[in-house]
């Protein structure tokens, strides 16, 4: 089969830090491609070369066999080269509808849109429904809205980066099967992912980078996730260690009966949740996206205020707390969404640090204490082996994976008693995910409450020591770490037996 993609010699270098270094590769047509490796091995700055937002240093780019020089993305649109983006591209405050709209060339038909983007994802089995707006979709039903504006287009190269991360399995075997159907159609892929269960499962080929440069081509349908993983870092990954747990005898969060608001016109009502939250303890919300976590989380964390007397924390009544009092009284939150509500892309980490240290001695009389901010950004960028231009660097400017950890390392840096966090690991490698993991575990034996939302049920499963499942704006009793399995969750997840309300 033909090279539909050739990369020969391609090198990338930013102030102090090299971030492709002679890379060449080779993708055929109608081929799902892997390329894997730690956060900061240059995945990512490699993608947008392809897709001409970085122009390379040197090296070289075949397309169908013909030499591309210097391009933008709208040449390689034409061409037929189509990118989504790890964090989402996408207008809020408009339609789903017209976001495709923007994409699209030629006169603005949105009655006509509208049926095309139901034909297509009827097509695709993707459930996109195009009079939403986009502010109202989870991250997951936003993740299917990029996957279905460019199919909508037709693509020859797909690059796709992380586009699992914050999709239920089930939701991942659907995306499997659109994906499989697209290269038997001839459309070469590009697929970023640090689930390397999912890469085996999917691709045909598979590069690994690591430090910027190639350090291994394999097939990854003949390799063990254990060595792919091996190949990524370097080194293999410690196995977590998880001490009996040993609660608080008083919850430190209690939540009674909340029945709340869907966030937006198309969000999910909570439906009279209650559980509690002891310190000494991880608990888990497992969930298929949009399925009331935003709701819940929002609720918890002081974003959506609450009925009186349905929130506890500590005993005390916190409910119409806003988020900074909270914060004060010992509680902290990381977001699934990370550039926007989790960092400020156009802030320094150390003006990140201080988004929420204020009340942890950052910010004394009204007045900021930078010197001490910068030393607190910095022992988090050594503490979280965060890959960063050093305390002074954007938030905009870190990858994903390495912004995930140094938001985690900013509110672990606070010693929370009760820690809400959102998809802990989603986009981080295979090795700063394990990190991530031990230090939720580590927190909560220190004697904090650890409340987790991941659609990740090995995650829940390996770290918690209880699990919820969140379906339909209703929460179902908790199950025991040793009870839940990956078929009892899947199936609360997707309401194949409706799950039953907590008491």
């Amino acid at each position: 089969m033909s090279a539909r993609l050739q990369l020969a010699g391609i090198s990338k270098a930013y102030p102090g830090v090299v971030a492709n270094d002679d890379i060449s590769l080779s993708v055929a047509g109608g081929e799902i491609h892997a390329i894997l490796g730690e956060n900061g091995a240059g995945k990512s700055t490699l993608m947008k070369i392809i897709y001409g937002v970085t122009s390379p240093d040197a090296g070289e780019i075949r397309y169908d066999g013909t030499l591309l020089e210097a391009h933008s993305p709208g040449q390689s649109r034409a061409l037929g080269i189509e990118m989504v983006y790890q964090h989402f591209s996408l207008f809020e405050t408009v339609s789903v509808a017209e976001n495709v709209a923007l994409c699209l060339e030629g006169r603005l038909d949105l009655p006509a849109l509208r049926l095309r983007i139901r034909e297509t994802a009827a097509r695709y089995g993707l459930a996109v429904d195009p009079d939403r707006t986009v502010m109202d979709l989870s991250m997951g039903e936003r993740q299917q809205l990029e996957i279905l504006r460019c199919l909508m287009r037709a693509p020859r190269l797909l690059i796709l980066d992380e586009p699992t991360s914050v999709l239920a399995p089930q939701a991942v075997e659907q995306l499997f099967t659109v994906l499989r159907r697209i290269a038997a159609e001839g459309c070469s892929i590009i697929y970023i992912s640090h689930k390397l269960d999912e890469v085996r499962a999917l691709c045909h080929a598979a590069t690994v980078l690591r430090g910027g440069r190639v350090t291994g081509k394999v097939d990854p349908r003949q390799a063990t996730s254990h060595e792919l993983a091996v190949m990524m870092v370097g080194r293999d990954l410690p196995i977590p260690e998880r001490p009996a747990s040993m609660p608080s005898p008083a919850p430190r969060l209690s939540v009674r009966a909340l029945t709340g608001a869907p966030l937006g016109p198309a969000g999910r009502r909570l439906h009279d949740i209650s559980l509690d939250l002891h310190g000494g303890e991880v608990v888990g919300i497992a969930g298929v996206s949009g399925n009331g976590q935003s709701e819940l989380a929002a609720c918890l964390s002081g974003e959506a205020l609450s009925p009186a007397g349905c929130l506890l924390l500590d005993g005390a009544p916190v409910g119409q707390m806003r988020p900074d009092r909270r914060r004060r009284a010992g509680m902290a939150y990381v977001p699934e969404e990370r550039l926007g509500r989790g960092a400020v892309p156009g802030h320094s980490l150390t003006a990140n640090t201080v988004l929420t240290g204020y009340a942890s001695g950052l910010v004394r009389h009204g007045m900021v204490r930078f010197g001490e901010a910068r030393r607190r950004a910095a022992g988090i960028i050594g503490g979280f082996s965060v890959k960063a231009d050093g305390p002074g660097a954007l938030a905009s400017s870190l990858s994903g994976g390495n912004l995930q950890k140094f938001i985690l390392g900013r509110e672990l840096a606070l010693a929370p008693q009760v820690l809400i966090v959102a998809q802990p690991t989603w986009g981080v490698d295979v090795g700063a995910a394990a990190f991530i993991r031990q230090r939720l575990i580590d927190l909560s034996r220190q004697g904090a409450a650890v409340l987790v939302f991941s659609e990740e049920l090995d995650e829940l499963i390996e770290i918690c020591d209880r699990i919820h499942v969140l379906s339909d704006g209703r929460l179902s009793h908790p199950l025991a770490r040793d009870e839940a399995t990956k078929d009892r969750l899947g199936a609360l997840m997707t309401g194949v037996r409706a799950p039953e309300a907590a008491e």
